[in-house]
């Protein structure tokens, strides 16, 4: 498991580009995040079969593209936010794989890596990230 999370750690620090590096390669800010901090897991289209996929147990990286359809067709906003966030009580199922994104986000609140948003706004900041990618994420959903 130790190599993984050098992987992570890897991917994590190279993923440190501002809001308008998404729009410079004609993405969305959503897709963007998705692209860079979640696809290597859960795959291009969120079926949980990303290059570092084979790093967990069997099963270990869920399907986002089944979040809709596992939820009763509803997307569930609410608990893809605490996840992304990190506010999410995960313990009944054992230790948290995903790393904590709402933290990355804190971090990144630096109007020198993104000018919309200062150290006055960080909440605010890490919100529209995770919102962004939200909404990227129910564009993924298995009908």
């Amino acid at each position: 498991m130790k190599p993984f999370f050098s992987a992570v750690l890897a991917a994590s620090l190279c993923t440190v580009v501002p809001a308008s590096g998404a729009h410079a390669a004609g993405m969305t800010v959503g897709e963007f995040e998705y692209t860079n901090s979640c696809a290597s897991c859960h795959g291009a289209k969120g079926d949980g079969d990303g290059p570092l996929a084979s790093f967990f147990a069997a099963g270990g990286v869920p399907q986002l593209s089944l979040l809709k359809k596992n939820n009763g067709g509803v997307f569930p906003v609410s608990r893809v936010y605490e996840m992304v966030e990190g506010t999410a009580d995960v313990r009944a199922h054992g230790g948290r794989a995903m790393p904590v994104w709402g933290d990355r986000y804190r971090a990144r609140a630096d109007p020198s890596l993104d000018p919309d948003f200062g150290p006055a706004d960080v909440e605010s900041y890490v919100t529209f990230r995770i919102l962004a990618l939200i909404e990227y994420l129910s564009t993924l959903q298995a009908e």
